[in-house]
């Protein structure tokens, strides 16, 4: 019988929170990193993160710490699950107490933006002994952490850190499938975020599900092509990470993509939208870097260059949706 793996999360919002909250169901000894003292404290002994899941309580063996050094100790796997904002940061730091024998992944969604950087290429460059391993996919954290069915995707190029990710999570309400592509897995959860602010702004406009459905349909043709030129596996981006994530994000309002959406749709600026908010929204900062992506391998992005517009050089709603349908016609 395998000895049960000992886990860490770092990154104490809902995403992190409910993959902690998942992993202890299964494993005896886990543990969540929170940056403040003090969140670390109030979660410890509430035992529930009252502020981004209210009213789901932690299971008894997750144990809330915030001290660097206690987080790591002992870990055979530590998960990071902070937004990309604080990605390279967290890699720093880990860099600096890390042991040999211990697995570092991620599952965070989108692109460095100072540097429009894969996710993959910032651990290369701040852990360059480490294998590349993520979790991704459909999912919205409260229903993780009610328990709720889900299926998500481990990838790895080593089997040994995609088998020990899967492990840590695979089990109750939650399927977790192996996958080596890690640029299509990290492609497919980084843009569709894009893709679901579009949805979002033209249900908040008002312009129907005909809309919404092309907008989907297009959305994934874009996916398919950056990812045929990036050497992304194609039928990544008609699986769990791909499509059906996708699908979640631009249909549902747990959606942070897609409420910003919504806003913009409805006449909010963006710094209101994200103030309604009130949590870090990656689709807003992967759109600064998609237009750039796109370009770099000479691929048409239009829906995600409209996005851009509208978040960053004043487009309005309206025009930006015009300006999608006054395109050439062309094949599918």
């Amino acid at each position: 019988m395998e000895t049960p793996p000992r886990i860490v999360v770092l990154g104490a919002g809902s995403w992190g929170t409910a993959l902690a909250m998942q992993a202890a169901r299964l494993h005896p000894d886990v543990r969540l990193w929170a940056r403040a003292p003090e969140q670390a404290a109030l979660l410890e002994t509430r035992r529930e993160n009252a502020r981004y899941l209210p009213g789901v309580h932690f299971p008894d063996n997750l144990r809330v710490v915030s001290d660097r050094e206690q987080a790591l100790q002992g870990r055979d796997l530590i998960l990071v699950a902070v937004p990309t904002s604080g990605f390279r940061e967290t890699l720093r730091w880990v860099a600096a107490h890390i042991v040999p024998g211990q697995r570092v992944a991620w599952a965070t969604k989108g692109l460095e933006k100072s540097t429009g950087a894969w996710l993959h290429e910032v651990l290369a460059e701040e852990l360059p002994e480490q294998s590349p391993a993520l979790l991704s996919g459909p999912s919205f954290a409260g229903e993780v952490a009610r328990d709720q069915p889900t299926a998500l995707t481990a990838a790895a190029v080593d089997p040994e850190a995609g088998n020990l990710v899967a492990r840590a999570f695979h089990g109750r309400a939650m399927r977790v499938y192996r996958n080596e592509d890690v640029l299509g897995v990290e492609l497919g959860g980084a843009f569709k975020n894009v893709l679901a602010i579009a949805a979002g702004v033209s249900d908040g406009a008002g312009f129907g599900a005909n809309a919404r459905a092309a907008l989907i349909t297009r959305g994934l043709a874009e996916l398919q092509r950056l990812g045929a030129a990036v050497g992304a596996r194609p039928h990544t981006l008609t699986g769990l990470s791909g499509l059906g994530d996708l699908v979640l994000t631009c249909t549902d309002d747990q959606s942070r993509n897609r409420r910003l959406g919504l806003f913009l749709g409805q006449g909010f600026d963006l710094d209101t939208a994200l103030r309604r908010i009130g949590q870090a929204v990656e689709g807003a900062e992967t759109a600064r870097v998609a237009v750039a992506k796109a370009g770099e391998a000479g691929v048409e992005m239009p829906i995600c260059a409209e996005v851009h517009a509208v978040l960053y050089e004043d487009r309005p709603v309206r025009e930006a949706v015009r300006r999608l349908l006054e395109r050439d016609p062309v094949a599918e």
